[in-house]
């Protein structure tokens, strides 16, 4: 074999659709087919879907897995192109990470996951058995290198698999995304080529997991390093390439090259495409939201819009006493320029309601922040009923700087299904606003971009924060400054800095140390959270882990 008609399929599995995913590869594999495609390669695990968690330890899950590699391999007994493509494999030895080649109607050869992640958001060392080095597979006389994610990250699979003579690296990827991380696995897979002389694919899945979301962005690299190829990020794409032997080994001709997004276009988009996935494979027939009129819910509802639709997403106003007018005109300018429906609900009946049921027993207590907590309770339950009614899911718009330190009422504001900006901070919040009212994110639904006119009003941008509970109040009667605030967070949370070098970088002593016990002290919150999309290195749930019941309090 001196050619080769190598197709990507860069697809959006769901877990645990075993049934549908197969047909999506076999569906990949019938247009390929037309094409004129040799091997067609799938993401890992791209069977069962990344990632399947506790799901592998059931047997009547394996089973399904089991059967369904039967059927992907009976499909290649036409002749056409193999498949290649990830899955859990049970075999004596244990369960694995597995890739697989199909070809000629059988399992022509597979191999494991070397080197499994156990840190961050990944924990595959407790399901499955780290596999062994087995050098390349034969695939009708070309020796394939085959590696599975983690395994490019290091160099040990590559450097064995070039000293046995593999002629192509391919990696099978369900790689989450994250600000930053392509520059990073771009770095990696040319060192991987520098070190074997090697060229090397890359294919990883698209699509929103829970809260991960993975970019796609799959790529080709030559055996010189350089960039051969590069398809789009955050959508389903097939890509066919095509390969020659040469006299010092394979290449890849120039093929189709995706441009790079920027940082804030990718993290945008990862926001829709995660909302948008976790609405479907939920099955939610649509978002609801609590439209304030702040910054937080006005961002939140321009990405239900751009992910789902106007028609799917609702909004509805909930003002007391303390709601300004100028609160009530700002979501009443965001609705109409998203084109959703927006009604008002006033709370004041309730919070009237709570005051009569508790005034007996509160009778010597003055009115703080229980009062305050009972309003952003209020509406949390006048959301939930609704959603009860309508089958919306409710749309939470707390942000990342709120859930670090506390800022927000449990059963209140923090109510919902999902939270999109869970892992946005303030600052960032206000940045992206700006992105979007001068862009319109790839396959958004939403009005707004280049020519169309901004999607967020300038004074909703502008006004001081405020959370309305009682008279005149803005968020900085109780924070730090936002830009002063995220710094020191994006301190503490991403980077584990100790309160010393934090001080030592400019910040106020009380006000570093006020912020590391505030976010110490929130952390009963942010379990109760619904889940969000992560966009960062080091976002709230897995990636970070500490106890709640903890007195440790002092500097670190």
């Amino acid at each position: 074999m001196d050619t080769l008609s190598l197709a990507l399929a860069q697809i959006n599995p769901v877990v645990g659709d075993i049934e549908g995913n197969v047909g999506r590869i076999l569906l990949a594999r019938a247009e390929m087919a037309d094409r004129g495609a040799d091997l067609v390669v799938f993401p890992e695990l791209s069977v069962c879907g990344y990632s399947p968690e506790d799901l592998v330890l059931r047997p009547s899950f394996l089973n399904a897995v089991d059967a369904a590699i039967e059927q992907l391999a009976a499909a290649t007994a036409d002749g056409g192109p193999a498949i290649l493509v990830g899955a859990p494999l049970r075999v004596e030895e244990g369960l694995y990470n597995a890739a697989l080649l199909l070809d000629g109607g059988k399992v022509a050869a597979h191999c494991f996951k070397h080197e499994l992640p156990n840190y961050g958001v990944f924990d595959e060392m407790r399901v499955f058995t780290p596999g062994v080095l087995s050098g390349p597979i034969e695939f009708r006389g070309l020796r394939l290198g085959i590696m599975i994610c983690e395994d490019m990250w290091e160099p040990t699979v590559a450097e064995d698999l070039g000293a046995a003579g593999a002629e192509i690296l391919i990696v099978l990827n369900a790689s989450p995304f994250e600000a930053g991380k392509r520059e990073t696995r771009r770095h990696l897979a040319e060192m991987r080529v520098d070190e074997t002389g090697l060229p090397l694919v890359y294919i990883n899945q698209t699509g929103g997991q829970d809260e991960l979301v993975f970019d796609g962005a799959s790529f080709i690299l030559g055996p010189d390093g350089a960039l051969r190829g590069q398809t789009i990020s955050f959508g389903e794409r097939l890509f066919l390439t095509n390969w020659r032997r040469g006299e010092t080994g394979w290449d890849c001709d120039a093929c189709e090259m995706a441009a790079d997004l920027s940082e804030f276009n990718a993290v945008y988009s990862a926001l829709v495409l995660g909302l948008r996935d976790y609405v479907a494979k939920n099955g939610f027939l649509g978002i609801l939201i609590g439209l304030s009129g702040g910054i937080d819910s006005a961002l939140s509802a321009v990405i239900a819009v751009d992910a789902l639709g106007a028609d799917r997403v609702h909004c509805v106003m909930m003002p007391s006493p303390y709601t300004s007018r100028s609160s009530l005109d700002d979501a009443a300018a965001v609705a109409t320029g998203l084109g959703v429906r927006l009604d008002t609900i006033s709370i004041q009946p309730a919070m009237a309601a709570f005051d009569d049921m508790t005034k007996e027993i509160f009778v010597e207590h003055a009115h703080d922040t229980t009062e305050e907590n009972i309003q952003a309770r209020s509406r949390g339950i006048t959301l939930m009923a609704l959603s009860n009614k309508f089958g919306f899911m409710v749309l939470s718009t707390g942000n990342k700087s709120e859930m670090s330190v506390g800022y927000a009422t449990l059963y209140g504001d923090m109510c919902g299904g999902f939270s999109v900006l869970k892992d946005v901070y303030k600052t960032d919040v206000y940045a992206l606003s700006r992105w979007r009212n001068e862009h319109r994110s790839e396959g958004g639904l939403g009005p707004g971009g280049p020519g169309g006119g901004v999607v967020i009003p300038e004074h909703v941008l502008t006004r001081p924060p405020s959370a309305e509970l009682k008279p005149n109040q803005t968020d900085q009667d109780s924070l730090p400054p936002y830009d002063e605030l995220d710094d020191i967070l994006k301190s503490l949370i991403e980077e584990d800095m100790s309160l010393q070098k934090i001080i030592e970088g400019g910040h106020d002593e009380a006000v570093v140390k006020k912020v590391w016990r505030m976010v110490q002290g929130a952390e009963y919150k942010r379990r109760q959270a619904p889940p969000g999309v992560r966009v960062s290195r080091r976002a709230f749930g897995r990636d970070r882990r500490y106890p709640i019941t903890n007195h440790f309090r002092g500097p670190s």
